[in-house]
């Protein structure tokens, strides 16, 4: 990493958009900077679902449990490391996900500019430890439209 960096001060992270480097997090901790989850490949070879095909849209939509504790140990990672975790991909800009990312420990979030204001407003609205109960307990729903349902619950629109 020094020799990456050579005498340049720049964080040097990876992109975690696969399941193997997720399940991988604490040994890559050791070797960088942050880590960049990509959700919309994550969810994609997560869920064995090729993203442009349309019967298999509905298993990348939402925040699906088995996404998100790949999420959780990447996040939980990084914060053993000390190092900070970032989400990019439709699940960053989507608010009620975006609170469950937060209270997983997700500290950076890349979505489209158009998404922004309204992401950042939910987040603001948030009690991040309530955030972290719901998104811990979604680990545990049976799809993502409960896992999500728990995040909107946190926005009061649902």
């Amino acid at each position: 990493l020094d020799e990456v960096r050579g005498d340049a001060e720049l964080e040097v992270g990876i992109m975690v958009e696969v399941p193997a480097a997720a399940l991988r997090a604490q040994q890559l901790a050791a070797e960088v900077d942050f880590f960049s989850i990509g959700t919309n490949d994550l969810a994609q070879y997560t869920m064995a679902a090729e993203r442009g095909n349309p019967e298999l849209a509905s298993l990348l939509d939402g925040p699906h449990p088995a996404l998100l504790a790949l999420v959780a140990a990447v996040a939980d990672a990084g914060h053993e490391a000390g190092i900070w975790t970032g989400v990019c991909g439709e699940l960053a800009g989507d608010p009620a996900t975006a609170v469950l990312l937060a209270g997983l420990g997700v500290r950076e979030l890349s979505m489209a500019a158009g998404l922004i204001g309204e992401a950042k407003e939910a987040l603001r609205g948030i009690d991040l430890a309530e955030a972290a109960t719901a998104a811990r307990a979604a680990l545990d729903d049976e799809d993502a439209a409960a896992a999500r349902a728990r995040g909107q619950a946190l926005l009061g629109d649902g």
